[in-house]
């Protein structure tokens, strides 16, 4: 089957799936241009999507890949992750050849969007599906008369079996702020990180490419632009709290994120680009 895109329905609200070479296959959404499902050519789905997410856009959609912007968390006066999260992204470009699918959801301001965040953008994310690969592309225009900043991240959920099981490699000699510890800096000295216990950590200036293993599952993620990476799982407390996790959702996912946690300021009509590659190895 040659790679295509089709416009579908996902769960009651309007997506595209892309069809890529092998039988490799994502979804996404046009709610908030998420990514909601990657599947590779073994069959196996790559993202972690809560089987209580909720999908009318009152809430942002738990998993996939979120596109958190112009706001990181909770760093600043804006909703949680910042509001793109919820608006309805327009399709732009689409194009496939023998080895790819590309698909790109574009958002601009408007009304409601500046009576949250004064300014004038233009955002577009650039999905582009391979055979074992696939690649992100946020960039951010400045389409206003003066410069503004936004912090953000690409708030990838990735799905794993036990994720007592996984170490994350890459990190090593990198400082963290520990939002689960006090917000300490603290500098990563282990060869690879295991999740033991809730883990909220921004690794910062990372430039190396990280490895997510457990058993025969690998998948290797690499940053451009976005300068932090940041590890997250809710653990056992924290995530009975989410009205839209399982109680053991947990256990399934591990949140690797590309990210800016300090303010990226963008000139007047200046563009600004991040890319996250996601690579089943």
């Amino acid at each position: 089957m040659k790679p295509s895109i089709e416009e579908i329905e996902f769960h009651g609200i309007p997506a595209l799936r892309l069809q890529g070479p092998r039988g490799a296959r994502a979804v996404v959404s046009k709610l908030g241009a998420q990514v909601l499902s990657w599947i590779t050519p073994d069959g196996r789905e790559r993202l972690f999507l809560s089987d209580k997410a909720v999908f009318d856009g009152s809430v942002a959609i738990r998993g996939g890949i979120p596109v958190c912007w112009p706001q990181f968390s909770g760093l600043g006066d804006l909703p949680k992750h910042g509001f793109v999260r919820t608006r309805t992204w327009q399709l732009g470009a689409q194009r496939c050849g023998d080895d790819y699918a590309l698909a790109t959801l574009a958002l601009s301001d408007d009304e409601a969007t500046r009576g949250l965040w004064p300014h004038a953008f233009h955002l577009e994310l650039t999905v582009m599906l391979e055979a074992d690969r696939l690649d992100l592309e946020l960039s951010v225009t400045n389409t206003g008369g003066a410069e503004f900043s936004f912090t953000g991240a690409l708030h990838t959920y990735l799905r794993v079996v036990q994720v007592e099981d996984v170490t994350l490699e890459g990190l090593y000699g990198h400082d963290y702020r520990d939002a689960a510890n006090g917000d300490a800096v603290i500098r990563d000295s282990g060869t690879h990180i295991a999740v033991e216990a809730e883990m909220d950590r921004v690794y910062r200036r990372v430039k190396r490419p990280q490895l997510l293993q457990a058993g025969n599952l690998s998948l290797a993620t690499q940053s451009q632009g976005f300068p932090d990476v940041v590890v997250w799982n809710p653990w056992v407390d924290k995530c009975a709290a989410l009205a839209d996790m399982p109680a053991d959702g947990w256990r399934h996912m591990l949140c690797v994120e590309a990210a800016a946690e300090q303010p990226v300021v963008v000139a007047a009509g200046d563009e600004w680009y991040g890319r996250q590659t996601l690579v089943a190895v």
